[in-house]
């Protein structure tokens, strides 16, 4: 089949995977219109051309990312219906994040975003989804359970959002992954436990 992209959007498409590459072997400090746009193979200038600078390009890798994360996501998670279920698809989502390279990806600019504030603001804009998707997963497998009234899903979402960023971290600290899995290994010991407060109950008949 032959490809009928425009040359603009074959050039875009190959900047932003450039610097997704680059961001994930080289780290945001590494990371320059030079630099990606040897990679891509094309002029340094169509970084602004294209993006306006480097870092609306590495926040368009990101958006590239995440969307194609967020389908993962959704086709692991549709048929979950319970907290080991969830537990076991999260550890899944994760080791595959990790080798897949979403995990650096996301960090790098996270770190970056801590001296400059404008990509900061961006980051937090772009989390926003993924807390209504986490949420939602949550509301369906824990909602109108005792769990659910302890740990209510929206704030549940942004623990796990923001366990989800210091795993992130810390991964690249925890050389052997060692401490991370043994955090997962916890979660899969408690879920079963926590059984019975995922238990949905009856509702009081109206006198």
């Amino acid at each position: 089949m032959t490809d009928r992209r425009q040359p603009g959007t074959e050039t875009r498409d190959r900047l932003i995977e450039a610097a997704a590459e680059t961001l994930r072997t080289e780290g945001y400090a590494g990371t320059s219109a030079r630099v990606i746009a040897k990679a891509a193979g094309v002029n340094s200038a169509l970084v602004f051309y294209h993006f306006g600078g480097v870092d609306p390009l590495l926040l368009a890798a990101l958006d590239r990312s995440s969307e194609e994360r967020m389908r993962t996501y959704r086709e692991s998670l549709a048929q979950v219906r319970t907290l080991e279920e969830l537990v076991e698809a999260a550890t899944i989502i994760y080791r595959a994040d990790l080798e897949g390279g979403h995990i650096t990806l996301f960090s790098e600019l996270v770190g970056a975003g801590i001296a400059r504030p404008e990509l900061r603001e961006e980051i937090v804009r772009r989390a926003e989804p993924w807390i209504e998707f986490v949420e939602g997963t949550l509301e369906r497998v824990i909602g109108g359970s005792p769990l659910a009234r302890l740990l209510p899903p929206r704030e549940l979402a942004y623990a796990a959002i923001t366990f989800y960023l210091g795993v992130n971290l810390f991964t690249h600290l925890d050389a052997d992954r060692s401490r991370t899995e043994a955090v997962f290994a916890l979660a899969e010991r408690v879920a079963p436990r926590a059984r019975l407060l995922t238990m949905r109950l009856p509702r009081r008949r109206q006198e």
